[in-house]
């Protein structure tokens, strides 16, 4: 027994090690949290600069993390830090889409296959408060081009048909944005037929007018 005490030095200088990445992991999700919360309160405001600054600062957390943590994989692949890390591909992924740019890849993004799609699984929740927005003014085909990428993303959910253990419970979200789906297009036909119903009434008062 005599390495006893060298043996548990040492296991104890690694828990206190890793104590301290989890704690400095924890300060990192909140942040990168946040970060990505006010990128897509900017998006919603139309606010670009404000959008490009969160998401500079989200990357830098980001790479920061995957740095840090790389040796400690435990960590890294924790549900809180991989919650924040979906949360920052929701906000990468809603931009793209309301701006109309190029869809980036998880490689691009540097972050996990399942991470990726579960944060893209969030992004028709943003796109309807988007089309919800854009319909209160009267029905466009912007709020249909929303509401098309919102089908593609449902469309591809769906056939990631793998275990949970694989996707991260992916199954369950992919549920929840097919409601989402139906009820803008619900939300959506509803705003046509009123919108076809004021062009009627307009133009029935443009006869009446002229009699």
């Amino acid at each position: 027994m005599q390495d006893l005490e060298r043996i548990t030095d040492a296991i104890r200088q690694d828990f206190e090690n890793r104590t301290q990445a989890r704690d400095r992991a924890l300060l990192w999700s909140r942040s990168l949290t946040r970060c990505a919360a006010f990128a897509i309160r900017a998006l919603h405001r139309e606010e670009w600069d404000e959008y490009d600054e969160q998401i500079r600062q989200g990357q830098e957390l980001l790479n920061q993390m995957r740095q840090e943590l790389e040796p400690l994989p435990d960590l890294y692949y924790a549900g809180y830090t991989q919650d924040a890390i979906k949360e920052y591909v929701e906000a990468r992924i809603t931009n793209t889409i309301i701006r109309d740019l190029p869809l980036p890849g998880p490689d691009e993004l540097g972050v996990e296959s399942a991470t990726y799609l579960k944060g893209m699984a969030e992004v028709p929740g943003e796109l309807r408060r988007r089309c919800l927005d854009i319909l209160r003014s009267g029905y466009s085909q912007e709020a249909e081009r929303l509401l098309a990428c919102m089908d593609d993303i449902y469309a591809v959910l769906v056939t990631m048909d793998y275990p949970d253990a694989i996707t991260n419970g992916l199954r369950r979200q992919t549920d929840l944005v097919r409601g989402i789906v139906e009820r803008t297009r619900g939300d959506m036909t509803i705003s046509i037929r009123e919108e076809q119903l004021k062009t009627s009434m307009d133009a029935l008062q443009a006869r009446l007018d002229q009699r």
